[in-house]
């Protein structure tokens, strides 16, 4: 592995109940990934010369702006953007989903599976809930049922690996399907970008989005990246300085900005961008497959040994042969989740994530509740979930640990 992807801080210590000191396995990646190198460097090189991005004529701001423009350039990169695409930086995903939403013409139809998480499920006006599929080919059959029966501008959303099950969604059948009958598509990549390449023109998106804190740049920076005719035509994200082009005399005498500039009103978080830039480029420059590979032989190891131990079964809704990411969900026959989550780090130094992980109507699914009235009561799922800084002795001590929980 590269140096400029060692994990910041992978020799942290934590003392258990035995009074033993041992280092933290941190086994919950797709909640928060820990910084990788590139994007501490990165972002300590530039604070000696921080100052307020574009406009200003200082050496502070001159420097800021370009290392800010910059970082846009190489997230472009990163993700294949081209002359038709903008890219906007954001807060998370999260963000540059409720942006999208709100460019969205009047009117439009967006069509989501039951399977996303809540970033993108709850956005988006005019949705029409696809129940999660049983599989890939159930999940074009409902989707092209339901582009048959739409009209006008129709935006399908989907995310390109699940938030709870790891396993990678048929993103590009989707979006030639959803092509085919005149719709847009939108990728979530939250959980994509930090395993696998993503690249709009490969992945035949039109936006797509993902967050720095699960791409290894834990400083609350985001990505929206897609076409720039429907961004461009819509209202700004954020009225305020940096929106405006011009501003006259009286109410409504005023020129937006376009291009990014449009909908990242106010200050930018200048070092958040700087550090998802540093953390794509280390990417970009890294053998993808060679990681990718690293990754699925943990994988293999985790649910090898997951199947040995009685009570605990792995979920899916693909099935256990699907293509995954680093990330696997469990149900319990006789615990809760949250019980075994807890043990896990306080007398293993061990950490995982328990819940429902905001993806309520999938993980009801999962846990065979799809049917409760009450969308609060499910028990939910514990999760594990690895990348870059991951080993073998990760693996083998939530295993040993789960064993004797």
């Amino acid at each position: 592995m590269s140096v400029s992807l060692d994990i910041v801080g992978d020799d942290l210590k934590v003392a258990l109940p035995t009074g033993e000191t041992v280092r933290f396995a941190h086994l919950d990646y797709a909640a928060s990934a820990p910084c990788v190198s590139a994007a501490a460097e990165a972002v300590a090189d530039l604070l000696p010369r921080y100052g307020s991005v574009h406009r200003g004529t200082g050496v502070r701001s001159q420097s800021s702006t370009i290392a800010y423009e910059l970082a846009r350039d190489v997230v472009a990169e990163f993700v294949g953007a081209g002359p038709e695409h903008e890219v906007i930086f954001t807060r998370n995903t999260t963000d540059a989903f409720n942006l999208l939403a709100r460019c969205l013409p009047a009117g439009t139809t967006t069509i989501v599976f039951d399977g996303e998480h809540h970033a993108n499920l709850l956005p988006w006006p005019n949705p029409v809930r696809l129940p999660a599929p049983s599989s890939p080919a159930e999940a074009l059959r409902s989707l092209e049922q339901a582009l048959r029966n739409t009209t006008g501008d129709v935006l399908v959303t989907v995310t390109g690996a699940s938030n709870v099950t790891g396993e990678i969604w048929p993103v590009r059948q989707i979006a030639g399907l959803a092509h085919h009958y005149g719709a847009r598509v939108a990728v979530d990549a939250a959980q994509l970008a930090p395993h696998r390449p993503v690249d709009l023109t490969e992945l035949q998106a039109d936006y797509l989005a993902f967050s720095g804190h699960k791409l290894y740049a834990p400083f609350g920076a985001g990505v929206l990246a897609g076409r720039w005719d429907w961004l461009d035509a819509a209202p700004p994200y954020l009225a305020g300085g940096g929106a405006s082009a011009a501003v006259g005399d009286r109410p409504g005498e005023l020129d937006w900005a376009t291009g990014p500039a449009r909908h990242e009103g106010g200050t930018p978080n200048l070092l958040g961008a700087v550090a998802v830039a540093a953390v794509c480029e280390a990417l970009t420059a890294a053998d993808r497959d060679v990681l990718a590979a690293q990754e699925e032989l943990l994988l293999d190891r985790l649910r090898a040994g997951l199947a040995t131990i009685p009570g605990v079964t792995e979920v899916s809704l693909f099935g256990p042969k699907h293509p995954r990411v680093g990330i696997v969900s469990l149900a319990f026959a006789d615990e809760d989740p949250a019980d075994v989550a807890l043990r896990l780090g306080r007398d293993h130094g061990i950490g995982v994530r328990a819940g429902q992980f905001c993806a309520h109507p999938l993980v009801r699914r999962l846990t065979g509740r799809a049917e409760t009235a009450d969308c609060g009561t499910a028990t939910g799922l514990l999760r594990i979930s690895f990348g870059l800084g991951s080993t073998t002795d990760d693996v083998d001590r939530v295993l040993a640990a789960l064993r004797n929980t």
